[in-house]
């Protein structure tokens, strides 16, 4: 991508009208604005992308850095960040957008943070942030703060590993029940149909970091289980070679550690070092050839 530089426009006037009419009082996100005003610009960003060769970039730098920070507040996945953008006029008020803004394209977000990391550029986002705190007096001498922001990044990567793991399970339920309903409905818990049933982005996952883990744990589980059960009874043998199932098992490999000897039964949630590159790494369980990974522009 090429970098164009841009200024921070002020606030559309129609959206402006418009979010002080909702909110009257305020919220989160006007403050956010009012505030902070522009708290990142597109300046700091530069050494993130290529100068001279690529293609125009889509989303000003600044308004991704922006949605990282709010993304990381609500607990959303990529996703879900995506389109709280498409659909909440306090965060187009935040992000000084028109009420009819599109929004942008959520593998947008996981560019961002990857050339974040990979430029150790990731610093920048809570730097600026403190800076601003400080200089308003709102963090005082001595006081408890963060001083890094890969716990930022890493809870949203967290959050993404769970939307995929929880839509390949569903999808696998899905074409199970498509295939064998009557099977299904013996074999399946109740409680899977609340769980598994709707889109993974319309879950709101946990933003508490151990019940994400207990979660991500409890996907695991029930995942095996599922594969277990049609493995070992005679009357799932033929519903092994569905193509969901199969992609369940691949994902599985790569997300899962598990520990199947007597008395040392074990299933674990990868860690990021565990996980394999991002240019073999399933990310989509409707589709297996798309990557994320570093493309080279000649």
């Amino acid at each position: 991508m090429t970098w164009r530089s841009e200024s921070i426009p002020l606030v559309p006037e129609t959206t402006a009208v418009m979010v002080k009419a909702a909110f009257p009082k305020g919220n989160l996100y006007v403050e956010l604005h009012t505030e902070f005003g522009a708290i990142y610009d597109d300046d700091q960003f530069a050494a993130l992308y290529s100068q001279n060769r690529g293609r125009w970039l889509e989303i000003a730098p600044w308004r991704l850095a922006l949605v990282t920070v709010m993304q990381y507040m609500e607990g959303l996945s990529d996703r879900q960040a995506a389109d709280a953008v498409r659909r909440c006029m306090d965060w187009k008020y935040a992000l000084s957008l028109e009420l009819s803004d599109p929004g942008f394209n959520f593998t947008l977000l996981h560019d961002f943070r990857e050339r974040l990391v990979r430029h150790e550029g990731a610093q920048q986002l809570l730097d600026r942030l403190l800076e601003t705190c400080k200089a308003r007096g709102w963090i005082k001498t001595r006081g408890k703060q963060r001083t890094d922001s890969t716990h930022v990044l890493a809870a949203i990567r967290t959050l993404n590993r769970l939307e995929l793991v929880l839509e390949t399970l569903r999808a696998a339920l899905n074409q199970l029940s498509e295939a064998d309903a009557r099977w299904g409905r013996g074999a399946v818990p109740l409680e899977w149909y609340e769980l598994y049933g709707p889109r993974a982005e319309s879950y709101r996952l946990p933003k508490e970091r151990s019940k994400r883990a207990a979660l991500a744990v409890q996907i695991g589980a029930d995942g095996y289980a599922l594969m277990d059960a049609i493995s070992s009874r005679d009357d799932a043998q033929h519903r092994r070679c569905l193509p969901d199932l199969e992609v369940l098992r691949c994902i599985w490999i790569q997300q899962y550690y598990r520990c199947s000897e007597p008395g040392l039964e074990e299933v674990r949630w990868r860690q990021n070092n565990e996980e394999p590159p991002s240019a073999l790494r399933i990310q989509s369980p409707y589709d297996l050839d798309v990557r994320y990974c570093t493309k080279a522009f000649r």
